[in-house]
């Protein structure tokens, strides 16, 4: 009795470390999205906790800063709400992770003077699959809880009439010769 009441308890102090964390940075995003305030603007370099950030070919660092958090934190609620979702169409969502992902990336790596361009079609593979995969996940789930068609069952019925369908050919057959048995004594 007592070891279920001390891994319940683990579970909830686990669950509420977990939901606490994930509350905490819901409640960032705000601020978050107000970094770039903090650092000079009209500087190509700011030294911040011990790193070295550059304008990366934008005018100065808060702009940059600006911009990367423009993505970063879209790009971490989106995940965040793809981890907790639960519902079926949540692996939609990787879409849009997908895209700001890229994003980021390409600002950080890349150091030419346009952003935001191609990013279509880097995207047009990862939607190809997953926009397809989430339409059957909704027809097979629309078609059994709205509209009360379980397919499974459907095919479960039809192999029964095909069982039932087949018997009776046999019986027809067996009455065919069993008529021509007595035709001919």
């Amino acid at each position: 009795m007592r070891r279920t009441k001390t891994e319940k308890g683990k579970k909830a102090k686990k669950r509420i470390l977990i939901e606490s964390t994930v509350v905490f940075f819901i409640i960032l995003a705000p601020f978050l999205l107000k970094v770039y305030e903090l650092f000079p603007s009209n500087q190509q370099y700011v030294n911040f906790l011990g790193f070295e950030i550059g304008s990366n070919n934008w005018n100065d660092v808060s702009t940059y800063l600006w911009f990367l958090f423009q993505k970063i934190v879209p790009l971490y609620l989106i995940f965040i709400w793809f981890m907790t979702c639960k519902h079926w169409w949540y692996h939609i969502l990787l879409i849009p992770i997908v895209m700001y992902a890229f994003q980021i990336f390409e600002d950080v790596f890349d150091n030419d003077y346009i952003v935001d361009t191609e990013n279509l079609l880097w995207l047009l593979p990862i939607c190809v699959v997953l926009i397809p995969f989430v339409y059957f996940i909704r027809l097979k789930l629309y078609d059994k809880h709205v509209h009360g068609i379980d397919l499974e069952a459907m095919d479960e019925e039809l192999r029964i009439l095909k069982e039932k369908e087949a018997l009776r050919k046999e019986r027809e057959k067996l009455e065919q010769r069993q008529t021509t048995l007595s035709k001919k004594t």
